[in-house]
């Protein structure tokens, strides 16, 4: 075990030339450097984060979806049956015409009776509005409170103004209570997400979350130890102030008001695209990989830092086509006459082929029928990221 510590924490490897642990062990009376140690604290903390999550939906959040009027949707049971529930959990969740021909003969019912009954069953495991909209308004909160946190603490800090500040006299920068506080919060928080990602709901781009949570925890923590943590907390503060727009949007859409939604998807994408493709790449990673290169000068643990960093930016560039696509499809929906409810609603599946539901959709109040680009909007909004 020590032969793999000393591998581990390799001199050579973190910190730049001629710069060794010891020389960042003892700081002046009353100072401290960042130590490894220090993140234990986060693990603790994502516990207490997770159990303030559930008193706030359940104290907070469900009352404010009851004084909206959301209420969480009974949906309607698949009726009890051995040789359908092994097909949908072993096999398919949506046969196909073959299969479903197969046991139709087997078990002597209707086809249409056979489609009802897996996407009753299908309707099953989808998690109602409520849930959703407590989730959302935990986040909301959240990212709100550590943006405005984070943002009033750069504010006052010099490497916000010169981000040449952040090398200067590295690694021998001290750290300041509020710096320490920002991190390990932000630290747990994403430790309690990646956790709980897998009791969430499930989203179309899980995996891409999942990798956005490894690498963020992977740059948090990696930035802290070799004390890279002024550049850090700007990356922070840069991801953070688009996430709570996107959260109010989701708010919005699930109480119905689908007009705001659309503005606040409207002002999230402008500063998503602000944020991740211009003020990240000119303004952090200009930083990061050529201010550093000539203040400093690289060395190994830099080479990695910046690779994460660039993994960031990967990730921003689909999730940016992502939200351009849709954008680009609500604007065309807006112009069609038809209802194209059935590309563009996660709930399509629940529809009923009769023409009589599809009238009843046709006619539903508040323009959502899919036809004015404010439902295509929602929709995504609610099933994205």
């Amino acid at each position: 075990m020590a032969t793999l510590a000393a591998w581990f924490w390799n001199e050579r490897f973190w910190l730049p030339h001629n710069v060794t642990w010891a020389d960042l062990a003892d700081p002046a009376p009353g100072a401290e450097y960042p130590k490894a140690g220090h993140l234990l604290a986060a693990l603790p903390l994502a516990l207490f984060i997770f159990a303030v999550r559930i008193l706030f939906e359940r104290l907070i959040a469900r009352p404010c979806a009851h004084m909206l009027r959301i209420q969480a949707e009974g949906s309607r049971r698949a009726q009890p049956n051995a040789v359908l529930e092994k097909v949908f959990t072993s096999i398919t969740k949506s046969p196909d015409p073959r299969r479903l021909d197969g046991l139709s003969k087997q078990l002597d019912w209707e086809v249409r009776k056979l489609q009802r009954w897996f996407r009753h069953r299908r309707n099953q495991d989808k998690p109602s509005t409520l849930t959703k909209f407590c989730e959302s308004m935990w986040r909301f909160t959240f990212y709100l409170f550590i943006f405005t946190y984070g943002f009033h603490f750069l504010w006052q800090s010099p490497w916000m103004w010169d981000t040449r500040q952040c090398w200067y006299n590295y690694p021998f920068q001290l750290l300041s209570p509020g710096l320490y506080y920002y991190y390990v919060t932000e630290l747990a928080f994403y430790w309690s997400l990646m956790f709980s990602q897998f009791t969430d709901i499930k989203r179309k781009d899980f995996l891409l979350m999942f990798i956005h949570h490894l690498a963020t925890v992977s740059l948090v923590s990696f930035s802290y130890v070799n004390n890279m943590v002024r550049v850090g907390s700007l990356v922070m503060c840069v991801h953070d102030v688009s996430d709570f727009l996107l959260e109010a949007a989701k708010l919005a859409n699930y109480a119905k008001y689908q007009r705001v939604c659309d503005s606040l998807f409207v002002l999230f994408g402008v500063v998503f695209f602000s944020t991740r493709l211009i003020i990240y790449p000119f303004w952090v990673l200009n930083s990061t990989l050529f201010e550093s290169w000539t203040i400093i000068g690289p060395f190994p643990s830099w080479w990695l830092f910046n690779g994460l960093l660039l993994v960031l930016q990967v990730l921003h560039i689909i999730w940016s086509y992502f939200i351009a696509r849709i954008a680009f499809k609500a604007m065309l929906r807006g112009k069609v006459s038809k209802d194209d409810r059935s590309d563009i609603e996660s709930s399509s599946e629940e529809e009923t082929e009769s023409s009589k539901d599809s009238n009843k959709s046709a006619t539903s109040p508040k323009g959502e029928n899919g036809t004015n680009g404010h439902s295509a909007t929602g929709a995504w909004v609610q099933d994205h990221f």
